[in-house]
């Protein structure tokens, strides 16, 4: 940093702050080859209130932009003079040093930058909030607990629980018994525990179904006040003021959804995640981390204790487990059968002759009967894997997929140039878009492509006097008496034909579950069906006479639980062109299953012979991930080694897969078409052991990329969900 300057100089110049006059702040930018702290200097008059973790504003690159400031330090190793600070833009010290270590961990370990972590971990600024005096809450003191424990089932379970008194950071994975509340029971004491050796707790769930079954167990047992439940349809104002109330700890426990797993918990205890196999806990923003594995930072970082909990086990847990990081809660196998339910499974065209109300509903007779006798004793849950009406359909006469054959809605007029005797128009020129009618509507930019008939590798409308190009969007059915319509472009097709036999005729490929609901009440005509899914997601369902009927992940816990259960369409779970497609079928199947009660009966339609299946006939999770592990090492996918994903245009993956500095023994699979759109996408495997040099060589040249100011964007996943 120069030194202080003339008198002369310092007329109308920044006096700066008489002690740690340089503040080092990370400024809010998302160009990786800016990932660094930048030296600002400290005014005088902020020096009260610029302290490390508050949120400024500083000027950058002629900008007025948002920033942390990081730390305080003495000097600089810059060699001119510093720009000012412009502002605090509040005292309160938002970033503490924990969740800032934390964030760069993150950022390093995803080939990611500072800043998106932080957005991530630290939520907006709201400050009518912010400026609210705290409620004055006197609480009395939490009972201490009585009568039998939920981890006295587990014979390692009460040792755990006695670590996290004392203070001490075991790590487990837990196999968690069926029993619709029994996990965030068992997830509460695990807190109260952690309290009670006076650290705190983060518990991060899936979604806010789960976090409102936790909610309620940990006010049960921790009483009221004692902790926060955090969950983005709070509303900025409230999900602010709770977030506050953790990080000014007046709450030393947390229960959300992935946003938590960066609650600033002041000496931390323990970290807990349930389901950590549901993709929901994967972040859909850059860097794109998975709350599992942040969690594990988090603990290796502060020292505190990790739960892995679930009805069924990821290979990545197990991953934990085998590695000896984490050791496994798992109850006996005679507490288990006398907990589980009753499965058997059913093959799905045999047995649909048996019974005419089985064929009307598509069932097999084996499940027709179990809702039956279910339903004389209470609710019973019907499991649909795709949700919709028929979201697939296809011509009934010779079994081809349906698709759209309709021009598209918008398509952009062939470029002139030489080739018609005309001038390409200049840049900037405004182009006009044609509507299916042909007529002239919006207008596009120069240079937008320009494909226009079937030459250009587009597919034509067949039977059209003009070939052009056409949807080809698959077509689905929204109810019983409407006209089939295209789930791209959004428009109906009422006069579809078939396009290689000529059929007007459409059968359903698969059936979601709305339709599902609609054939068991034709089934059942005096029993009351409830729907859960996307549309609408129902909490929680009375013991009473019901068919309910949810997609995955959305099945609301029934008082007492289910009489009965049938698993439909296994295929559609197993057949998918998914790497965790197995696993994420036992996972779905679990699930539900155990919010049975006790020796209910389960119909599951699939194949017995199938590993995933086994695994729910002999509620057996841990073999099933024990093998899916040892696939996966032995044909090199994650857990198993470290992987990351290039995508972008062909072009770009191209040149940075030919930029980059792998590391030694990297391997470079593809790159292949990811779809239609014209996008690439390259695989890169290395050794777990080089997971690290293999984000800093592709952060690195990313930001090579953006300081060149490359048009093309190349995303860059580590250990994507979706690899296959």
């Amino acid at each position: 940093m120069r030194p202080p300057a003339s008198s002369k100089e310092t007329k109308g110049a920044t006096v700066p702050a008489p002690d740690r006059p340089v503040a080092r702040v990370a400024v809010d930018s998302p160009l990786p080859h800016l990932d660094r702290l930048f030296d600002y200097l400290v005014p005088a008059s902020m020096h009260e209130t610029a302290e490390p973790g508050v949120r400024v504003r500083v000027r950058f690159a002629g900008k007025l932009v948002d920033g942390f400031l990081m730390e305080r330090a003495g000097d600089s190793e810059h060699e001119g003079r510093l720009m000012p600070l412009e502002r605090v833009v509040s005292p309160e010290r938002v970033l503490t040093p924990e969740i800032a270590g934390l964030a760069r961990a993150v950022a390093d370990r995803y080939a990611g930058t500072l800043t998106d972590v932080l957005r991530l971990a630290v939520p907006p600024r709201h400050a009518k909030a912010e400026s609210e005096e705290p409620p004055k809450q006197d609480f009395p003191p939490a009972e201490p607990p009585t009568g039998e424990s939920a981890w006295d089932a587990y014979p390692t379970g009460p040792s755990f629980l006695d670590a996290l008194r004392h203070g001490r950071a075991p790590r487990a994975v837990w196999s968690a018994l069926p029993g619709a509340r029994g996990w965030a029971g068992a997830m509460a004491e695990a807190v109260r525990a952690a309290l009670d050796g006076g650290k705190g707790a983060v518990v991060v769930v899936p979604d806010g179904k789960d976090v409102a079954l936790a909610d309620g167990e940990l006010e049960r047992v921790l009483g009221p006040g004692r902790h926060v439940a955090l969950t983005a349809d709070l509303g900025p104002a409230e999900r602010y003021r709770r977030w506050l109330k953790v990080l000014r700890g007046h709450v030393r426990a947390v229960v959300g959804t992935r946003a938590a797993m960066f609650a600033p918990v002041a000496d931390l205890g323990l970290v807990a995640i349930w389901d950590d196999g549901d993709d929901l806990h994967a972040e859909r923003l850059a860097p794109y981390p998975h709350a599992r594995e942040v969690l594990g930072l988090r603990a290796l970082r502060t020292g505190a204790a990790m739960l892995i909990g679930g009805y069924a086990r990821t290979a990545e847990a197990t991953q934990l487990v085998a590695t000896r990081w984490a050791r496994p809660i798992v109850a006996a196998r005679t507490t288990i059968r006398s907990l589980a339910p009753r499965v058997r499974p059913a093959g799905e065209d045999a047995e649909l002759a048996k019974d005419q109300a089985a064929r009307q509903a598509r069932l097999p007779s084996l499940a027709w009967r179990a809702l039956r006798q279910g339903l004389e004793r209470g609710p019973v849950l019907v499991q649909v894997p795709r949700r919709g009406y028929l979201p697939a359909l296809a011509c009934r006469h010779c079994r081809t997929p349906a698709r759209c054959v309709l021009p598209p809605t918008r398509t952009a007029v062939p470029l002139p140039g030489p080739a018609t005797g005309t001038a390409a128009p200049s840049s900037g020129t405004a182009i006009p878009l044609l509507s299916p009618s042909g007529g002239a509507t919006m207008n596009g930019r120069a240079g937008a492509a320009a494909l226009t008939d079937a030459g250009d590798g587009m597919p034509a409308v067949q039977g059209a006097d003009r070939p052009g190009p056409v949807c080809h969007g698959p077509l689905a059915l929204r109810g019983g008496h409407a006209a089939p319509y295209c789930r791209w472009c959004g428009r109906v097709d009422a006069d579809w034909r078939c396009p290689s036999c000529g059929s007007p005729r459409l059968r359903a490929v698969v059936t979601g579950a709305r339709r599902t609901a609609e054939e068991l009440g034709r089934a059942f005509p005096s029993v009351p069906v409830r729907t859960s899914g996307r549309d609408g997601v129902l909490a929680t369902v009375p013991d009473t006479r019901a068919l309910v009927v949810a997609t995955p992940g959305a099945e609301p816990v029934a008082q007492g639980g289910y009489a009965a259960a049938v698993l439909l369409d296994g295929w559609a779970l197993l057949g998918r062109a998914d790497l965790r497609a197995a696993e994420e079928a036992v996972r779905r199947w679990m699930n539900a299953a155990a919010l049975l009660r006790p020796a209910a009966e389960l119909v599951v339609l699939g194949d017995a012979a199938l590993p995933a299946v086994q695994a729910l006939l002999r509620w057996d999770p841990v073999t099933h991930a024990e093998r899916e592990l040892g696939d996966r090492a032995e044909l090199g996918f994650p857990p198993a080694v470290r992987m990351a994903t290039l995508t972008g245009a062909a072009s770009a993956v191209r040149q940075m897969l030919d930029e980059v500095r792998l590391p030694p023994g990297a391997q470079v699979l593809g790159p292949v078409p990811v779809d239609e759109s014209g996008l690439e996408r390259a695989m890169i495997r290395v050794r777990r052991s080089g997971g690290a040099a293999l984000a800093a060589a592709l952060k690195g040249a990313s930001g090579v990329r953006a300081a060149r100011k490359t048009p093309d964007v190349v995303k860059v996943s580590v250990d994507p969900l979706d690899l296959i």
